[in-house]
This record gives structure tokens, C-alpha cells and sequence, in this order.
């Protein structure tokens, strides 16, 4: 039973598929070519050199695993696999979402079992394959001839393209193509932090002078809002698309009605599935930031931001993130006035965990705090809106503004379920929770821009990346909509050559731009009457 059980454990850690999808009964059904190599480099090798390399490669094939577990966790978070290199930082991200969702204490568990599981698995692999390596030397006949037998079967199925499981061929080299796919990874990650590290140092903004940026928006108030995992499926998947359809419809009458137009299109999101602080960098600096080494390296640098620029110009600049609850150094890199961090909110409504403060609270604070000042020089403001951001544990209804108040009155809205009780229930509600916290994110910002907007507002509307591969199904792209509304119709007319098309909803032929693009692109239509500004 022990060696059966040995040979099971070495044969899962061969060949797991990365691939959450892939893991079926079925997937298990391959032949490595790994273990068949190994068995013969163990068959050939004295005995006294055999038992420490079955422990060296049994204690190796347990980190593989290790590895291949974190690859799987991250392709159905953020739909890529993980990187050695720079990827650990995004664990804590990981901790504190699991804190926020189901207490400090099951988070230390969490940890605790994963870490006692992820070291066992390599301490028995490695007892596994010494075990086996021992009865391998015990009958060298019958070994020798297995894999004699078993070698030109794999060679068939590779050339055949034998598949039990689609995507998963018998002839199994997955173990291998791990360790290529990271050694590729690493080597590639060095030569792109080179590169961008001459892309930070290079940026066409940096010298132009204050009184010639964003001449086309003087005296605006300009707003970019982030709606937390709003993705193009939202607006195109079959199982959410009528719905925040219809939502974004209304909006537009809602607008139009208060004297606004709108024009939509595509970015594309340097992240999918979480690390909304990378798709943040990205759209303000113009530089694709994808992973934590080149955010460290942009904010520690002086690149120009879009908030900067603002700020330079002479706007009064602000950011608004109900989710940051410690320390944000990287604050000052951004260039704001002021930061509205969930202490300075001063919410007082219930726990939400991650999803920190509902949106039209965070909306009328920033009303009460900012917007609604008569005081002020003109303000430029980036407001995180994260109502809509997993496990989504309060989706309320719109309420009249006045009385949000301190966020109190939310109190009566919650459930009593745990914060992360949606995961219990199923995919099909996952997804609709997910489309009902889209609607309410979005009702909120057009409510609010019904009531407090005038002439002098200009909102940029745009989702961060799109959700969990859970919610989008796999090979989901990374476009998220973005729109831009004002009452003004100069400023609108300032982007009629940018293709968007009129609406909240952008159409499916909309262009798609790369979310770096925006910074330029926007600076360039808005800097000058000419509509000239620093190329790209």
C-alpha cells in the first residue's frame, strides 16, 4: 500500500496540469517522460549513489509541485502563471485579502496549513521516490523492462498527439516544460526590467512647461473614477451584458437628461483578476507596469503622472481609496494634495472587509470633503470605487444622498452572512453577485454625477481589469471600457479623433488602446488649443 501510494504521489507531481480546468481524474492518465529517464539514470547508478539522488530529485520534484500549485493559484486569479522573481510581494496582497474575508485568525491557519502542506509535500516526494528507487534497485529486471516498454508508447503518443483530456496530451513532458517555461521567465524578466528602466528614464512630459499642459481643460474639474473588476465582459458576456446594459442605458438617458454626453472605447489592462494598484500605475504613468518589480521601480523614480502633470499645471489634486487602510508612500510619488484613505473617510457603517466603504458613501464623502467645496482651485481627483471588488459582501441599494450620512444607515442592509459566504453557493451566483455590484458601482457614479455635476466636470469612467477567471471563464481578454463624460461639448469635441464612440457602453468594433497609451494620448488631445502636445 505504501509503495502504491508513493508511485501515486510521484505520478500526480509529474504530471498535474497547472491548469485549474485540466484537473480531472482523467488528467492523471499520461506518462512522463521525466519518470521514465529517472528510472533509468536510478537503474544505472550504484547503489551507494542511488539513495542520495533519489532523495535530491524526490526533494526537487516536491518543489516543482510546490511550483506548480503556485501556477495554478494564479492562473485562476490572474490568469498567469507565477513568478519566482517578483511575485512573493503579492502574497502579502493575498494575506490581506484572506484577513479581510475571513478574519485574522483563519488567515494565520490558512498560512500555517498551507506552509506544513507545501513542506510535507516535498519531504514525502522525497521519501516517495527514495521508496521506489529502492524497490527499482531490488528488481532491476522487471524495471528495465517497464520502462523498455514504456518508452516507445510515450514516443507514439507524442507523435500522434494522443489526448485522453483536451489539452492534455498522454505523452506527458509538463514537469520538464515547468522548469523551461520559469528558466525563460526569469531570463526574459531581467532583459524587460533593463528596458524599462530606460522607458522610466525617458519620458517626453518631463520638460514641458506648467503653463502649457492641459491648456483644452482650465478651470475643469476633472475625475477619474476606477470601477474595481470592471471588464469588457461586463458588457459583453451574455450572462451579465443585458443587465449592466440596460444599467448603462439608463445612464446615458439619466445623463442626457442633466446635459451630459459620453464617449467609450477600450484599454487594455496591464493585470487581470487583482493587483489593481499595477493597472493605477500604468494608466497615470504611461508605462506598462504588469508586476511588482516595475511598479517598485516607477514610483521610485520621477516620472511624470497624469495627476502630476495636474498638479504642475496648478490643479488641486486628490485621491480618494476607501481601500487603503495603513501606510501609502507611494503617494507622494503620484503627486496629490490630499489623501482619502478609509481612516479619513470616516465611515461608520459595517465591516465589509477588503470591499472597505459602499460607493455612493465613498462618492459622498469626496462630495463633502472635495468636490463640494466652494473654496478650491480647480480639482482633479482619482477615486477608487471598490463595491464591486470579491468577495462583494454588501451590494446596497441607491439611497437618497442625503441620507448616506456617516454610512450608519448600511447597517440595516447587511445580511448577517459571513463576508465571504458567496463563494458557498455556487459559480452561477458568484457571477451574478458579481454583475449586481457592477450595476451598483455604476448606478452610484451616475447618481452622483446627475447631482452634483455642472458645467465645469469632466469624468473619466474606467474599470481597473477585468474580474477572477472564475467569473470570466478562461482566454478572457484584458480590455477594460473606459468613457469619458462632460457637459462641455469642447471637450468632447477635443477627443473626436480618437474614434470612441457616443454612449456609456462602448461597442464591440470600439478601438482598443493599450492602458499606457492613455497618459500621452490624453495630454497631447488637452494640452494646447492645436490639440499638439508631447508625442508619444
Amino acid at each position: 500500500m505504501l509503495t502504491a501510494l508513493a508511485f501515486l504521489l510521484v505520478l500526480g507531481a509529474l504530471v498535474a496540469p497547472t491548469a485549474p480546468a485540466a484537473l480531472t481524474p482523467a488528467a492523471f492518465a499520461r506518462i512522463p517522460v521525466e519518470g521514465l529517464v529517472g528510472a533509468a539514470v536510478l537503474l544505472v547508478l550504484p547503489d551507494r549513489a542511488r539513495r542520495p539522488a533519489a532523495v535530491l530529485a524526490g526533494a526537487s520534484l516536491g518543489l516543482l509541485a510546490v511550483l506548480k500549485i503556485l501556477d495554478a493559484g494564479f492562473s485562476s486569479v490572474l490568469a498567469r502563471s507565477f513568478d519566482p522573481l517578483v511575485d512573493w510581494a503579492l502574497l502579502g496582497a493575498g494575506l490581506e485579502f484572506l484577513t479581510s474575508s475571513v478574519g485574522r485568525a483563519g488567515a494565520i491557519a490558512a498560512v500555517v496549513a498551507a506552509v506544513v502542506l507545501a513542506a510535507a509535500l516535498v519531504v514525502l516526494t522525497a521519501l516517495s521516490v527514495r521508496r521506489l528507487a529502492r524497490l527499482a534497485g531490488r528488481h532491476r529486471a522487471p524495471t528495465a523492462r517497464a520502462v523498455a516498454a514504456l518508452t516507445p508508447v510515450w514516443v507514439a503518443c507524442a507523435v500522434l498527439g494522443t489526448q485522453i483530456v483536451p489539452g492534455v496530451p498522454v505523452a506527458s513532458g509538463s514537469t520538464a516544460a515547468l522548469v523551461r517555461d520559469h528558466a525563460v521567465q526569469a531570463r526574459d524578466g531581467v532583459a524587460q526590467r533593463r528596458a524599462f528602466a530606460a522607458a522610466v528614464a525617458t519620458d517626453p512630459l518631463h520638460d514641458v512647461p506648467a503653463d502649457e499642459l492641459l491648456t483644452g481643460l482650465r478651470g475643469k474639474d476633472v475625475v477619474v473614477a476606477f470601477v474595481e473588476s470592471y471588464g469588457r465582459d461586463a458588457v459583453e458576456d451574455p450572462a451579465f451584458a443585458p443587465q449592466v446594459g440596460a444599467v448603462l442605458a439608463e445612464g446615458d438617458r439619466t445623463l442626457a437628461a442633466a446635459g451630459f454626453a459620453s464617449r467609450s472605447g477600450f484599454l487594455t489592462s496591464s493585470t487581470t483578476g487583482g493587483g489593481s494598484w499595477l493597472a493605477h500605475a500604468t494608466f497615470l504613468s504611461g508605462l506598462w507596469v504588469d508586476d511588482e518589480h516595475r511598479h517598485d521601480a516607477l514610483v521610485g523614480s520621477e516620472r511624470r503622472t497624469l495627476t502630476g502633470a495636474f498638479r504642475r499645471a496648478g490643479w488641486r489634486t486628490a485621491a480618494v481609496m476607501p481601500g487603503t487602510t495603513g501606510e501609502w508612500p507611494e503617494a507622494a510619488f503620484y503627486g496629490y494634495d490630499e489623501v482619502y484613505d478609509w481612516p479619513r473617510l470616516g465611515y461608520r457603517g459595517p465591516d465589509l472587509g477588503w470591499a472597505t466603504v459602499p460607493d455612493q458613501y465613498t462618492l459622498a464623502a469626496f462630495e463633502r470633503a472635495e468636490h463640494g467645496r466652494a473654496d478650491r482651485p480647480p480639482l482633479m481627483a482619482e477615486i477608487a470605487l471598490v463595491s464591486s471588488h470579491a468577495p462583494w459582501p454588501l451590494i446596497p441599494r441607491l439611497l437618497d444622498w442625503d441620507a448616506v450620512g456617516d454610512g450608519s444607515v448600511f447597517h440595516a442592509m447587511t445580511t448577517g452572512e459571513p463576508r465571504d459566504a458567496v463563494w458557498a453557493k455556487g459559480p452561477d451566483e458568484v457571477r451574478a453577485t458579481y454583475r449586481r455590484s457592477i450595476e451598483y458601482s455604476l448606478r452610484s457614479l451616475v447618481s452622483w454625477v446627475e447631482t452634483y455635476g455642472d458645467d465645469d466636470l469632466v469624468l473619466v469612467l474606467l474599470g481597473d481589469h477585468q474580474p477572477l477567471p472564475s467569473v470570466t471563464g478562461e482566454g478572457a481578454s484584458r480590455d477594460v471600457p473606459i468613457s469619458i463624460v462632460a457637459r462641455d461639448p469642447a471637450v468632447l469635441d477635443r477627443i473626436a479623433g480618437w474614434g470612441w464612440h457616443a454612449g456609456l457602453q462602448p461597442v464591440p468594433q470600439a478601438p482598443v488602446w493599450p492602458m499606457d497609451a492613455f497618459r500621452d494620448r490624453f495630454l497631447r488631445t488637452f494640452t494646447n488649443p492645436e490639440g499638439r502636445g508631447p508625442a508619444r
